[in-house]
Formats: structure tokens, sequence, C-alpha cells
């Protein structure tokens, strides 16, 4: 049984209306935190990056596909990964209904993630995704957005993500963390090959011919993103988690 207050109509409207000032507040803090997202300055991008997609070898310009504005997802796909992180692949079921409706609103949506092209095209099929989908194998796209990591790096215990250095190494201890295991183990991996990748988006926009960065977010910053999550936070009993409970779509028993 679950433990929880219980009230009348009366008492849940005055809680309710208590809440919704609340979230009111959240509201507007949202939207004064989108314009400093737009006030933020833009970085000219110089360096030329090549990219593998279903159309070709791509640049970045060529990413945006006709539009003005590019949102990437780095999608967790490493090259010795034998499939996709089942985390940004819980977020990356809700692009496909995005795409369009962004497509015709000046915006294009692509993932980009580090694995050869041929592995992302097969994982695509198997998860029945049609959003556009590039691979930077190659190239320094990802190091150079921090979402992936040399091994010099990792070692050293000062990986830059999130805009500040992080050690994501086990701990001396040698002692097995079961949820990094399991993490690893889902991509067909160890946690030194899996945490070499990280999660986030990117922003750019096309002005003159010219590409320039705008944004970025990593760890917590792509929550909202995740549909799933958005909707459990209005559930009876929240994200309610014990652990690494969800899986790829095509992974959970039968209901």
């Amino acid at each position: 049984m679950i433990d929880h207050k219980t009230g009348t109509r009366e008492e849940w409207l005055a809680a309710r209306l208590e809440l919704l000032e609340a979230e009111k507040a959240l509201t507007r803090q949202g939207d004064q935190v989108a314009r400093q997202r737009q006030e933020l300055p833009w970085v000219r991008v110089d360096k030329e990056y090549r990219f593998e997609t279903d159309e070709g070898t791509a640049s970045l310009a060529d990413l945006f596909e006709g539009r003005s504005q590019l949102l990437i997802y780095h999608f967790m796909f490493g090259p010795d990964y034998q499939a996709g992180c089942p985390s940004c692949s819980a977020i990356a079921d809700g692009f496909n209904g995005s795409v369009v409706h962004l497509a015709n609103h000046d915006v294009t949506l692509c993932a980009v993630s580090q694995a050869p092209l041929a592995k992302l095209q097969a994982y695509k099929r198997r998860m029945g995704w049609s959003f556009p989908w590039a691979s930077s194998f190659g190239s320094d796209f990802n190091y150079d957005f921090r979402v992936t990591h040399t091994k010099e790096e990792w070692q050293s215990g000062a990986v830059e993500y999130n805009f500040r250095p992080m050690d994501v190494r086990p701990p001396e201890s040698g002692e097995e963390n079961p949820v990094r295991v399991e993490f690893a183990s889902s991509v067909g991996t160890d946690w030194p090959t899996y945490r070499q990748q990280g999660p986030g988006m990117s922003a750019f926009v096309l002005d003159d011919d010219v590409v320039y960065h705008t944004y970025s977010t990593y760890e917590r910053g792509v929550d909202g993103l995740w549909g799933m999550f958005q909707w459990l936070d209005r559930a009876p009993l929240g994200r309610n988690e014990t652990g690494f409970w969800w899986r790829r779509h095509d992974e959970y028993d039968s209901q």
C-alpha cells in the first residue's frame, strides 16, 4: 500500500492553487533562462569538420540542410560500442515526431556520434528511427565540443566536461560499481571505453555562409529533451527511480 496523505477535493484545490503559483514562477524563470541562452555571444566556427551521412560526406554547414539553425544531439555511440547508449536512445525516441515541426520552423535537428556510419545506420534501423544522424568518425568534432575524450585525458582524472574538469575513473580500490558495470555492458564495452563519451547538445546558426556556435549543454542540461521524464515528473509517484530502470524500447518485457 502506498503511504501518502489523502484529503478532500477542497483541500486538494487549495494545495493545487498554491502549487500553481510555484509552477507559474518556474515558467517565468524558464522564459528568462531561454532569453539568456539566446543572448549568448555567437562564436565563429572556422575549423573544417567532415561528417559521413546517408547522403554522403558533409561539412558542418551541409548539416543545416538549407536552414539557418542547427540543433545537434551528441549521441553516445563510440566506435567500440556495439549499441547506442540506452539513455541517449530513450531521449532519441522523441526525435522523429519533432524533426518535421522543427524543419518547418527553419531548424534542423540532427544527431551526431563518433561511431562509423554503418554502425549508426544498423542501429537506426533496429530502433525504427528516421531522423538525420551523422558520423563524426575521424573528425575532431566530438573532441572539440567536449563529448568525447582521449584515453590520456580519461586517465589523467581531469576530463573537461560540462565546462569543468571531472574525474570519471573508477575508484582506486578497484571495487566495481554495479551501475557503471550495467551501463557499460549495455553497449558491449567496459566502463573506461563507455565513459570516453558523454551526452550533450549544441546549437549553431548559419549567417551569410558563416557557421557560428551559439550554445551547448551537457549532463542534466539534456533532461528537458528526455520526454519520458517530463511525463514522470507529473505522475503521482514522480520518477520513483531505483537504479538503471529504463531500457531501449525493444528490450522491455512484453506488457
